[in-house]
C-alpha cells in the first residue's frame, strides 16, 4: 500500500507537467549521483543506485541525529564481495521531488559521512522513464506516455526480471557481453575475470585497486580496453576492472536467478559511471529499454 501511494504521489505532478518533470540538478561525487532529500524532517542527500535491490539509510546519519526508527525484520544482503544480515526500518518519512511518503524495509548500511542520509534502489526507478544528463549534472523523470522507448531505444538491452535492473550488451575489443546497468557504480566496467580474459585484457593489466561493496572490500586488476561499443558510440581506451587472482566475488551467484529467467543472456558484470559520464542516458527500468546520446549543444 505504501509503495502504491508513493507511485501516485510522484506520478501526479508529472502528469500536471505534460508527463515530464523539470530538470533537477544533482551532485556528482566519485561517480555517484546525489539528490537533496528530506529524511525524518532532516535535510540531507540521497544516492540514486539502480544497482541496489533495496532502499537503505546511512547508519552514521541515524546515529548523528539520534533517530528513533521502527525496527523491522533482519534482511540478508548480498554484495559483490560478501553476504551479511542487516537491520531494517519501517515507516521512514521521506520528502523528494516535491512529494512526501513513507518507506518500509529500509536497510541500515554504512554509506560514509552522515551528510549522505539515504540510498534509493531499483524500486524507485521502476515506475518511470528516467533521464540522466551526466555532463550537465541534471536529472528528470518521464511517464511512459511521453516517449516511445521501443522506437527510441538504440542500445541492445532488456529488463532483468531477476532484480529490476536493466541489462545491456556492450562490445569490448570486438567481443560481445551482457552487463547490468548500474547508476550507483562509480567504476566504468567491472566484469568476471574469465570473460576479461576472453576480451584479451589479462595481458594489459596496468595495476590493481581495492573495490568496496556494501559489506566488504576486495581487490581487482585494472586494464584498458582498446575499444568499447555502447549503442551507436565507440569509445577508445576504456578502463575495465576484474577480480585479482585469488579473489572471489558474488557476481555469479548474484546473477544465477537472472540466467534462469533470461535465456541465452549470460551476465558477466556491471557497467557504471565511468562509461556513462559523457552521455545523456534515457532508461525505462520496466521494459529495460535504453537510449544513449550526447547532450544537446547549448
Amino acid at each position: 500500500m505504501k509503495y502504491a501511494l508513493l507511485l501516485i504521489l510522484l506520478l501526479a505532478p508529472l502528469r500536471a507537467l505534460a508527463a515530464v518533470s523539470e530538470w533537477v540538478d544533482f551532485t556528482l561525487h566519485n561517480g555517484h549521483v546525489y539528490l537533496p532529500i528530506v529524511v525524518e524532517g532532516i535535510e540531507t542527500h540521497v544516492l540514486l543506485d539502480s544497482g541496489s535491490q533495496v532502499h537503505a539509510i546511512n547508519k552514521a546519519f541515524v546515529g548523528k541525529h539520534n533517530l528513533d526508527l521502527a525496527t523491522g525484520a533482519k534482511m540478508r544482503v548480498q554484495g559483490v564481495h560478501d553476504t551479511e544480515d542487516r537491520t531494517t526500518y519501517n515507516n521512514v518519512q521521506v520528502g523528494l521531488f516535491g512529494s512526501e511518503f513513507e518507506l518500509d524495509k529500509v536497510v541500515e548500511f554504512n554509506l560514509g559521512h552522515h551528510s549522505s542520509g539515504m540510498l534509493l534502489g531499483a524500486a524507485f526507478f521502476n515506475p518511470f522513464i528516467i533521464q540522466i544528463n551526466y555532463p550537465e549534472k541534471k536529472i528528470r523523470l518521464l511517464t511512459r506516455d511521453s516517449v516511445d522507448m521501443n522506437e527510441a531505444s538504440n542500445v541492445r538491452s532488456m529488463d532483468n526480471r531477476g532484480n529490476g535492473m536493466p541489462i545491456a550488451e556492450i562490445t569490448i575489443n570486438g567481443e560481445n557481453f551482457w552487463f547490468l546497468v548500474d547508476t550507483g557504480s562509480s567504476s566504468s566496467i567491472f566484469m568476471e575475470r574469465r570473460y576479461a580474459s576472453r576480451a584479451g585484457l589479462l595481458d594489459k593489466v596496468e595495476g590493481s585497486s581495492s573495490s568496496s561493496g556494501v559489506n566488504s572490500t576486495g581487490f581487482q586488476d585494472v586494464a584498458n580496453a582498446d575499444t568499447v561499443r555502447f549503442g551507436p558510440f565507440e569509445i577508445a581506451d576504456v578502463k575495465v576492472s576484474f577480480p585479482a587472482p585469488g579473489e572471489t566475488t558474488n557476481l555469479e551467484s548474484q546473477f544465477s536467478e537472472t540466467r534462469s529467467r533470461i535465456k541465452g543472456k549470460r551476465i558477466v558484470g556491471i557497467i557504471g559511471y565511468g562509461l556513462f559520464q559523457h552521455f545523456l542516458l534515457t532508461m525505462d527500468y520496466k521494459t529495460g529499454k535504453i537510449h544513449v546520446s550526447l547532450p544537446p549543444e547549448k
